[in-house]
């Protein structure tokens, strides 16, 4: 009897192990999800660092572990990215008709330029990992409704950036490539580290500033932000915004700055409304909850 249960426990093992390995994430995101953070002041909880800097060195320890595992994540992307350079470098050059309308002038010019590409594909396609790693190394402190919210939300930032990068690709460079080729009715010719440059800056900053709705929703929703703060600040906002288009735009023309600061002027809207409309939310759960 006794050498069958060993023999069992001996087929059974690879088995146990595996399950053991599939429902471990699964108990750690459950006991993640559950616990309730201590409500503590943060005063307290820094003169409690610096008393006890064992425990403000282990919250060091369990950054460097997310930063590494991101910046892995990262590299991994990269070399994905880098094996479909080709690709990406037609789609990026589609504006301009192709790669055959760029002249490249110094030695490394194609180096940086394939290098500047692949950066900006990696990043995109690992950024839900990264807020992912972002997002465990800082829910312990949010509430357990907060983590839920923000676990939901994690795929929906990867949509935000695509959808900015996206229309920065379809909407902006189709309009205001022409203004900038065509200003002064001079041939140019056009380098590859300018135009990428221009092109995936455009479209990584919109891919950032399209995240502002959700970001908006996602604080409103978890009690942080209150969407009269949104409102009341609106002229502060007016200048933030013309200064973020003046940096995100290559160029001084005021058509190219319009052309950017009015889909973030629509943005910082749409970011007042969505933050109502979370906040109206959780003012009729309150109520139906009291009553």
């Amino acid at each position: 009897m006794k050498s069958l249960k060993k023999i069992w426990k001996w087929i059974s093992a690879p088995f146990r192990w595996l399950g053991r390995v599939i429902s471990n994430p699964f108990r750690k995101m459950a006991a993640f999800l559950g616990e309730e953070p201590d409500d503590a002041p943060v005063l307290d909880s820094l003169q409690l660092a610096f008393e006890e800097p064992a425990g403000f060195l282990e919250h060091i320890g369990a950054l460097r572990k997310h930063l590494l595992r991101s910046v892995l994540v990262l590299a991994i992307c990269a070399v994905v990215a880098f094996i479909y350079l080709p690709h990406l470098l037609d789609f990026i050059s589609g504006p301009i008709d192709g790669l055959d309308n760029l002249t490249a002038v110094d030695v490394t010019e194609p180096i940086a330029v394939g290098m500047r590409v692949v950066l900006l594909g990696a990043f995109a396609v690992a950024l839900p990992y990264i807020i992912l790693e972002v997002f465990l190394f800082v829910g312990p402190a949010l509430s357990r409704r907060a983590r839920l919210i923000g676990l939901l939300a994690i795929p929906l930032v990867a949509v935000f950036f695509f959808g900015g990068m996206a229309f920065a690709y379809y909407f902006i460079l189709p309009t205001g490539l022409p203004v900038l080729l065509n200003f002064l009715e001079l041939e140019t010719q056009i380098r590859p580290s300018s135009y990428v440059r221009f092109t995936t800056g455009l479209m990584f900053w919109f891919g950032v500033v399209f995240e502002f709705p959700l970001l908006a929703y996602l604080l409103s929703a978890m009690r942080i932000l209150k969407p009269e703060a949104l409102i009341k600040n609106w002229r502060i906002a007016v200048v933030v915004i013309a200064v973020l288009a003046a940096v995100i735009t290559p160029t001084i023309d005021p058509i190219n700055m319009l052309l950017v600061m009015v889909p973030l002027l629509f943005l910082y809207a749409l970011s007042i409304l969505l933050s109502l409309l979370a906040g109206g939310r959780r003012k009729a759960e309150k109520a139906s909850s009291s009553a």
